[in-house]
C-alpha cells in the first residue's frame, strides 16, 4: 500500500527530501513484499484449482457413467413394463370386444324378435283397417248409387215435364205462325188481285 502521509516528527528530523525518500522506500518494500506474498498464493491457488478441476472431471465421469448405467437400467425396466402393460391391455381389449360382441348379438336377437312382433301387430292392424275401409267404401258406394238413381229419376221426371212444356210451347208458336202466315198471304193475295184488277180494267 502507498504511504499517504509521514508523521510530523519524522518529517522534521528527515526533512522533506528524506521524508519523500522514506515514503518511496516504504512503497517499494510494500510492493516487493506484496509480490513475494501473492506469487506463492497464486501458485497454490492454481495448483489447487487444477486438482479440484481434475477431481470434478473424475467425479463427472463417474457420475456420467452411473447415470448412463442407471438410465439403461431404467429404460430396460420401462420397456419391460410397457411390454407387460401392452400385453395386459391387449388381452383386456380382446375380452371387452368379446363381451361387446356377445351383447350386440343378444341385443340384435331381442330387436329382431321385437321387430317381428311389431310387424305382425301392424300387419293385423292394417288388415283390420283395410277391412273397415272396404266396408265403409261399399256402404258409401251403395249410398252414392242410391243417390245417383234418385237424382237420375228426378232429372228424368224434370226433363219429361220440361220436354212436354216445350212441345206445348212449340205447338202454340206453330199455330201462331200458321195464323200469321195465313193473314200475311191473304193480304198479299188480295193486294195482287187488286193490282191485276186495276191493270186489266
Amino acid at each position: 500500500m502507498p504511504v499517504v502521509t509521514v508523521p510530523k516528527v519524522l518529517r522534521e528530523k528527515l526533512g522533506e527530501e528524506g521524508a519523500e525518500a522514506l515514503v518511496a522506500l516504504w512503497n517499494a518494500m510494500a510492493q516487493e513484499t506484496q509480490a513475494n506474498l501473492l506469487a506463492p498464493a497464486e501458485e497454490r491457488f492454481e495448483r489447487r484449482l487444477s486438482e479440484m478441476a481434475e477431481k470434478i472431471t473424475c467425479q463427472l465421469a463417474e457420475t456420467s457413467g452411473q447415470f448412463e448405467q442407471r438410465f439403461f437400467e431404467t429404460e430396460t425396466r420401462l420397456n419391460d413394463r410397457i411390454t407387460k402393460e401392452a400385453t395386459r391391455l391387449d388381452q383386456r381389449i380382446s375380452e371387452e370386444v368379446a363381451k361387446l360382441d356377445r351383447r350386440i348379438t343378444e341385443e340384435v336377437a331381442k330387436l329382431d324378435v321385437r321387430i317381428t312382433e311389431e310387424v305382425a301387430k301392424l300387419d293385423r292392424r292394417i288388415t283390420e283397417e283395410v277391412a273397415k275401409l272396404n266396408g265403409r267404401i261399399t256402404e258409401e258406394a251403395v249410398k252414392l248409387d242410391r243417390r245417383i238413381t234418385e237424382e237420375t229419376a228426378k232429372l228424368d221426371t224434370r226433363m219429361g215435364t220440361d220436354i212436354a212444356a216445350l212441345k206445348v210451347q212449340i205447338a202454340e208458336v206453330k199455330a201462331d205462325l200458321i195464323r200469321w202466315m195465313r193473314i200475311f198471304w191473304g193480304g198479299q193475295l188480295g193486294a195482287i188481285l187488286g193490282i191485276l184488277f186495276v191493270f186489266f180494267k
